[in-house]
């Protein structure tokens, strides 16, 4: 088995991820005229700038919600589905360096974007720039389709789906080794709730996260210290304020994780009396199962069903919970909407859908599975790997027969979402040489 990659190709795409992590792509909805934001704007522009430097034929989106970038020919199109923006970098205090200035130490590169998914994308870009460089010809057209919501409500694919003709094949280089088939569906959505004339608060962040860490500012800050130690939940403590400190992760392993605003609600439901502190209390607690919410629900293909809730706000004007949602490719998504909203009728909460994404499956016994699963393997040496199923949602699922196909591998620690992200050069270097065989046989002549 050959290999396209050269040490050039390696430095190469070093430099791209440094230039591309440089862009503070975080959601700034509506910025300069721009739907996202103009760092937003700005990476895709500059991202689809270097694919032209490299030979592609590239496409962006009028109004700025996607870009392509394109090599082969033929009817069939192989899609590599990449996004460009980036989570919020969190408490800047614990980062140990600048987030948007790529330092390399240790066989590391730390920056955020740096494994969540600018590396990867860039990996799989160099991959394929390996295979034009050998000269290798197509038998299919293979477009790096370059997202720019993603971790939000992902408006741009949905755009990209509306505007664009459906790929053949494909796999996003968002997750983790060996590959991802199935993956849960993706439920976001609001509890609405009274007013709050005694609270004023607002914690918690992205849906996708589970929050590590909430502030309070306010008159109660000793009394919640005194409930806080009563429960034995951990938290530090300002003049005016007290900081609940809790285990940040992705909302698809909610249940790895340990949820400060949940904690931070356990010390004030016993101060205030409000629906939603009540609702998250007695009802869900810190069970991120959702088991005691809704029952239990698993199937054999992905597990059981995850809840985060990712939020909460209180104040004269309203209330209202934030959740995400994962649900086994199995479960019916209908009634379990009904019996969260029969859970929240009492306490007068509303529901409210603020997103949903449709589980993916692609069958084991695909040639697109397989053909992955055995460059994978043969690359590796890792002859037992089997092919996995996910409570995360990329971008594969906005298309037909595409998986997740890397770029982190089994024994690397994943730092998406968290300060001081990082990826290793291992695991660029490695998924470069795993992503240029996987494109030669499927697109190859």
């Amino acid at each position: 088995m050959q290999t396209f990659i050269t040490k050039k190709h390696q430095e190469d795409c070093i430099e791209a991820i440094k230039n591309i992590v440089s862009y503070p792509s975080v959601l700034n909805e509506g910025e300069n005229g721009t739907p996202f934001g103009q760092s937003i704007q700005d990476v895709l522009e500059a991202t689809l700038e270097l694919c032209k430097s490299l030979g592609f034929k590239t496409f962006i989106d009028p109004d700025g919600y996607y870009g392509y970038a394109e090599v082969g020919s033929g009817e069939e199109q192989l899609a590599l589905l990449c996004h460009l923006d980036v989570v919020p970098v969190g408490d800047m205090n614990l980062w140990e360096t600048d987030p948007f200035e790529v330092v390399e130490k240790d066989g590391y590169l730390y920056g955020r974007g740096t494994q969540d998914d600018k590396g990867p994308s860039m990996a799989a870009l160099y991959a394929v720039k390996a295979l034009m460089d050998a000269g290798v010809e197509f038998d299919k057209r293979i477009r790096f389709i370059f997202g720019t919501d993603e971790e939000t409500l992902w408006r741009g694919l949905d755009q990209y789906t509306a505007k664009e003709e459906p790929a053949t094949m494909g796999f996003a280089p968002d997750a983790e080794f060996p590959l991802t088939y199935a993956e849960k569906g993706l439920l976001q959505a609001k509890l609405v709730g009274p007013i709050s004339d005694v609270l004023s608060l607002n914690v918690g962040g992205a849906y996708n996260v589970v929050p590590g860490k909430v502030t309070y500012e306010g008159k109660l800050t000793e009394e919640i210290a005194l409930q806080l130690d009563g429960l034995g939940f951990d938290y530090e403590k300002g003049d005016d304020t007290i900081t609940v400190l809790g285990k940040s992760i992705h909302s698809k392993d909610a249940p790895e994780g340990i949820n400060a605003a949940v904690r931070l609600a356990f010390a004030l439901s016993e101060l205030v009396s409000h629906p939603v502190l009540n609702f998250i209390v007695d009802e869900v607690g810190e069970d991120a199962t959702g088991s005691a919410l809704l029952g239990t629900i698993q199937d054999e293909p992905t597990g059981s069903l995850s809840l985060n809730i990712a939020g909460y706000s209180l104040s004269q004007e309203g209330s209202e919970i934030k959740l995400d949602i994962r649900i086994p490719v199995l479960a019916d998504k209908e009634s379990l909407v009904e019996e969260l909203k029969r859970k929240a009728a009492p306490y007068n909460l509303t529901y409210e859908e603020v997103d949903y994404l449709a589980p993916l499956y692609v069958p084991l016994d695909s040639n697109l599975v397989g053909t992955l699963m055995d460059v994978y393997k043969e690359k590796t040496n890792d002859v037992h790997a089997k092919p996995k199923s996910s409570g995360g949602a990329t971008f594969a699922r906005t298309m037909q027969n595409c998986v997740a196909f890397g770029a982190v591998f089994p024994d690397s620690e994943i730092t998406f979402h968290m300060e001081n992200e990082k990826m290793s050069l291992r695991d660029i270097f490695g998924a470069m040489d795993i992503y240029a065989e996987a494109v030669y046989r499927l697109a190859a002549k």
